[in-house]
Formats: C-alpha cells, sequence, structure tokens
C-alpha cells in the first residue's frame, strides 16, 4: 500500500508530522492510511508517533526509544482500492505487534 509514491514529508516526531502525512497520501489511500492511523491511536492509548523515510512510524507507549512495531506490520499489509478493510482483525493485529520489543530504526 505504502511502497512508491509516498508523500514527501520531512522527518519528525509526534502527532503532526503523522497528520501532514495522512494529509498528502494520494487518491483513495489516504482513507485506508487515516483509518489505519485511527486504529493504532485507539488500539495503543499513548502510542509514540513520527515520520522517517516518508513513512508512518509507531512505537508504544513504555517502548525504547526508537523502537517502532507498525514497521513489519505496514510492509506486510496487503490492501487494495475495493477489497473490505476488516478493522477488527487489524486492530488485534496492532494489538499484537505493540507488545513486541518492536524495531530498532
Amino acid at each position: 500500500l505504502l511502497s512508491g509514491g509516498n508523500p514527501q514529508i520531512a522527518k519528525g516526531h509526534g502527532e503532526a508530522p503523522v497528520q501532514a502525512y495522512v494529509a498528502a497520501v494520494p487518491g483513495w489511500k489516504r482513507e485506508v492510511v487515516r483509518r489505519l492511523d485511527a486504529l493504532v491511536t485507539e488500539t495503543v492509548p499513548g502510542v509514540r508517533k513520527a515520520v522517517k523515510w516518508n513513512s508512518p512510524f509507531y512505537g508504544a507507549p513504555d517502548g525504547p526509544e526508537n523502537t517502532w512495531f507498525m514497521a513489519s506490520l505496514l510492509r506486510y499489509l496487503d490492501v487494495r482500492e475495493h477489497d473490505p478493510f476488516d478493522e477488527a482483525q487489524i486492530a488485534a493485529w496492532i494489538g499484537q505487534a505493540s507488545e513486541l520489543p518492536g524495531e530498532k530504526m
């Protein structure tokens, strides 16, 4: 979903760069990215957010600095324009991913 054509957003930490990224995503992908961001925020209260390498990153609230739990999930999540979006399943994966050590990046 996020490979190729990513918005060119300056790297930064916090809500503002992630929301700038979401706003800059083209076409139908914007709504998917907005929904993913909302699911992460709802599923992991206090989640840390950043934009790096023109992609959003999410870290566990109590996790070590520069570790991110969504990197692998987003890399392998395959969503197409007309596919159903199973929010319950994706929220479950987000919750599981947030409990893992995360990737240092």
